[in-house]
């Protein structure tokens, strides 16, 4: 085997691309500076027990594990940063007030997300901890929005969803509550036949509005016809209710409803959400509220977020045009030096060609040259 071939679904990143993932970085987190979140840097490795709180099965199947040389113990390499900084909130922060944490950096899966995704996503995001409102939630969204527009992108469609449907109908039924995993599961899949199978010998009322919960996805009228198909529970009719509340404030036309899409299920503890934006099949940005996970790390705290694949976003951008720098000849003259130095303190990208390489600035327009004019270096336009 070649010693330059990487793992399936693992690739290095290309200079253009680079370029524009490191762009987004930027001004994302200059962005969320702007609402008032802090920047904090979660370690790539963990203690698993650590790492995997309340993360739930999924999350456990998707984390490189190893064992520690200095302690003996299983460490585990992040697959997500979220729970990270619900522990940083809880344990270290340890803060009353409310508190808006943001964070960037790689993670790694054991599998792949979709057929074409990467094994190494590079994971940005913005978490609100101690407001347990629905304010809370709708800062989070406008954030993804705001975020996504930033990115080029104005055509973002959010689909959202709400534990609280399924949990309330579930807690009327000890044998239905039974089932939850094998429900989830077929729900998210919207497989009615096998829906069907699994809840015989439910409470009727629990069968039926299990085999509907799956046809409940549309525009915002989805709200209304749930209101009129499932159960009258309170549990029920409250997560109806945020979720009409939400959809207000994004916008009617900017809304999908799917009670089915359960992406988070045992994570999450209200409100989730999914990003679509054209070009992508799948998911852009995903959140929610999770508010039991800093239960394990000792302090339980109303918590709500969102994250986003970097990569998987520079990717429906277009080609970077190259960028415009400053080229300039190989010399140690003190004249050069001190002109070179001027420019690159102003913001240019200047470049000295080494002996030989006159012209090989693959990455740049060099449409400017820097020229001894016989008294001075100056600055010329080339062409």
């Amino acid at each position: 085997m070649p010693n330059w071939l990487l793992p399936e679904n693992i690739a290095d990143v290309l200079p253009s691309e680079a370029r524009k993932i490191e762009d987004l970085r930027r001004v994302f987190l200059d962005h969320f500076r702007l609402y008032g979140y802090e920047l904090v840097m979660p370690p790539l490795l963990e203690y698993i027990e650590s790492l995997l709180t309340g993360a739930g099965q999924d999350m456990n199947l998707r984390t490189f594990k190893l064992v520690d040389q200095i302690s003996g113990r299983t460490m585990g390499v992040r697959a997500d940063m979220t729970t990270q900084v619900a522990r940083i909130d809880a344990h270290l922060l340890n803060r009353s007030s409310v508190t808006r944490l943001c964070y960037a950096g790689n993670v790694l899966h054991t599998k792949p997300s979709g057929l074409h995704a990467t094994r190494e996503p590079i994971q940005i995001g913005a978490e609100i901890y101690g407001h347990a409102g629905l304010e809370a939630d709708a800062e989070i969204q406008e954030l993804v929005i705001a975020c996504l527009r930033l990115a080029g992108i104005e055509q973002v469609r959010l689909d959202l969803c709400h534990v609280g449907v399924l949990r309330a109908i579930l807690e009327t039924d000890p044998l239905a509550k039974q089932q939850e995993n094998i429900l989830f599961a077929l729900l998210e899949s919207k497989d009615i036949p096998s829906i069907k199978s699994v809840s015989e010998g439910f409470s009727p009322e629990v069968r039926r509005a299990l085999q509907v919960l799956p046809t409940l996805y549309g525009d915002v009228s989805v709200i209304t016809r749930a209101r009129k198909e499932l159960p009258n529970l309170g549990g029920v009719m409250s997560a109806l209710s945020e979720l009409e509340y939400l959809a207000n404030l994004v916008g009617n036309d900017k809304v999908t409803i799917d009670l089915a899409d359960l992406r988070g299920y045992h994570y999450h503890s209200g409100v989730m959400f999914s990003a679509f934006v054209p070009g992508l099949p799948n998911a852009v940005a995903r959140g929610g509220r999770y508010d039991h996970v800093g239960e394990a790390f000792g302090r339980s705290r109303p918590a709500t977020g969102f994250s986003l694949d970097l990569r998987e976003l520079a990717r429906l951008m277009p080609v970077a045009e190259r960028k415009g720098a400053i080229r300039a000849p190989w010399s140690r003259d003190a004249g050069l030096l001190s002109k070179i130095a001027a420019l690159r303190s102003e913001g240019e990208v200047v470049i000295q060609n080494l002996p030989g390489h006159e012209n090989e600035q693959d990455e740049f327009d060099c449409n400017r040259v820097v020229v001894f004019d016989g008294e001075q270096w100056i600055l010329q336009n080339v062409g």
